[in-house]
């Protein structure tokens, strides 16, 4: 089993659901409201431990009342928090999610003590790499840190995913050839490449965009239309279990996670992304962030009784 180090960011989630989401200058009532564990990196580490990857952790957290129990819960799925660093002078970030009937949301993030995860603090803690084999990374935290450590993995040989979520408005072009694997969604994909997004055949252009920027395998998330995986080799579209969408809030999150699982067992990168359409399907059909992560034995008897579909 290879060993997977995350590097991001950690959120208390303060979850709103509505009927509907709200428009510039409406005022709602909500529904339901619930105080959950988030924030992109720690969802991905929390997924990784859950479906039985045992990470290691970067982050960075308040020493206020959520930061410490955000972590405990971490390490009671697997997750080595021992380097996650506690600060006295920033709160615990925070984010706010307004999840409709639907499923749909949309998400404020405040930054909090994320803001800490800085390229120095990555630096002071490169030693980790060396036990590393596989490197995971989102962009909720400094950039500078983000890409500095997919160079450094990458020189090292390590195998390296960035999930560019929040998408910037570029990527530094000495960055994508450092990356084995890059995960966008739709809206991700086209702020990246420029290219208008609308179909499959849309996001399978934009996607050779960046293998022409060096990226070895781009795996587009298409939320019900499932994930594109596109390399050197050619495409495959692999379509998503059908599932009633309650709440798609760390839906991705969870996808990250289980293809890092997978690679670490040494999967198959077209075998790894079934077996993550399954995970985050199991996901959006729950409600919450790291509440909706599926067990490594739910996803396994899910794809046993027919979950996946060719």
């Amino acid at each position: 089993m290879k060993k997977i180090l995350v590097i991001g960011s950690t959120n208390l989630d303060f979850v709103i659901q509505l009927d509907a989401l709200p428009v510039p200058g409406e005022t709602l009532l909500c529904k339901s409201f619930a105080q959950i564990p988030g924030g992109k990196g720690a969802n991905q580490a929390y997924a990784c431990g859950r479906l039985g990857g045992a990470p290691r952790f970067l982050s960075a957290v308040g020493t206020d009342k959520f930061g410490g129990g955000i972590i405990e819960g971490l390490k009671q799925v697997g997750v080595d928090c021992s380097s996650v660093f506690f600060s006295e002078e920033k709160n615990t970030g925070m984010a706010m999610i307004c999840v409709d009937a639907s499923g749909s949301n949309l998400i404020i993030v405040i930054p909090g003590a994320n803001e800490l995860c800085t390229k120095a603090y990555i630096q002071s803690l490169e030693s980790l790499l060396e036990e590393a084999d596989i490197v995971l990374a989102q962009l909720e935290i400094p950039l500078d840190g983000v890409y500095y450590i997919m160079k450094r993995a990458y020189e090292r040989g390590k195998i390296t995913i960035l999930n560019p979520a929040p998408a910037p408005e570029a990527i530094p072009e000495d960055v994508y050839p450092c990356l084995h694997y890059i995960t966008p969604n739709e809206t991700e994909l086209q702020k990246l490449t420029g290219h208008p997004i609308s179909t499959v055949e849309d996001a399978s252009v934009a996607a050779k965009l960046l293998l022409e920027k060096g990226v070895s395998n781009v795996i587009v998330t298409l939320g019900e239309k499932g994930a594109l995986l596109r390399n050197r080799e050619g495409e495959t579209l692999y379509a998503a279990p059908e599932v009633p969408v309650v709440d798609t809030t760390a839906a991705g999150d969870t996808f990250n996670g289980a293809v890092a699982v997978m690679l670490a067992e040494g999967v198959d990168i077209e075998q790894a992304v079934p077996f993550a359409n399954a995970a985050a399907s199991l996901a959006v059909s729950r409600r919450g962030a790291q509440t909706s992560v599926p067990s490594r034995a739910e996803v396994d008897s899910y794809l046993r009784e027919g979950g996946k579909r060719a």
